[in-house]
């Protein structure tokens, strides 16, 4: 569809539903939510084991055909975590998975279809364990990593720093540089002193959830239910 069709009480009781669906069925399966929490698609969002925590103001925006999925392995004494910040942003399509221990700081933002995973999950010759192929992943704060990044075991990415689409990380990435390629290699440096706005900049505005639902109900105004259902079932080109 080329428009928003749904009257405004229609995507309100979604919303609804969507809120009531992340606090019964999706918190609980984290081991730490911070305040705030924001989902797109709560029900496209998996969560395996134990050990993930979300700081406060998270978005996670999972869509149909492109879940989020969050997975932890536990090995003898060893439980794999995932440790998310404060105003992360995870798009659709994320699979982050950990033996050891996945950080991810503050304000980073990671596109759409990356994949992060801190383990081969088998060794090189005995394709039945995973031996010592494993070693945490730090990526530090206001990263952004774009649209299908890989990011291998033992990686640390620097505060501010971002990565190409497509880029394959296999080595350390310092702070505030542009990487890209594979394997992931510096093509530029960033000025360490910015300035750079970081998203709690825009999530800590006390009027902004306010603002997004006056906004909301100012381009939804003109809808109908009669309109919305013409279009579920007779299309035209202007919808």
């Amino acid at each position: 569809m080329r428009t928003e069709n749904r009257p405004y009480f229609i995507r309100q009781i979604k919303s609804k539903f969507s809120e009531f669906y992340t606090r019964h069925f999706l918190i609980p399966q984290f081991d730490k939510v911070g305040d705030g929490l924001n989902v797109t698609g709560p029900w496209e969002v998996e969560v395996w084991g134990a050990g993930v925590e979300l700081g406060k103001k998270v978005h996670l925006r999972a869509s149909k055909g492109a879940m989020i999925r969050f997975a932890t392995w536990q090995n003898g004494d060893r439980q794999g975590r995932i440790t998310l910040g404060d105003y992360v942003l995870i798009s659709p399509g994320n699979h982050i998975i950990a033996s050891e221990h996945i950080e991810i700081g503050n304000n980073t933002m990671i596109a759409s279809n990356c994949y992060i995973s801190d383990s081969d999950w088998h060794d090189t010759y005995d394709r039945t364990a995973e031996l010592d192929k494993h070693a945490p992943i730090k990526i530090g704060e206001n990263a952004w990593l774009g649209a299908r990044v890989m990011v291998s075991k033992g990686v640390s990415i620097g505060n501010n720093s971002i990565i190409a689409a497509g880029s394959v990380v296999v080595s350390d990435i310092p702070d505030n540089v542009i990487a890209g390629g594979n394997p992931a290699k510096v093509i530029k440096q960033l000025d360490p002193n910015g300035p750079f706005r970081k998203r709690e900049a825009l999530l800590e505005d006390p009027g902004l959830d306010q603002e997004m639902e006056n906004l909301a109900r100012y381009i939804l105004r003109n809808n109908t239910v009669w309109s919305w259902l013409r279009v579920k079932v007779w299309p035209t080109k202007a919808d």
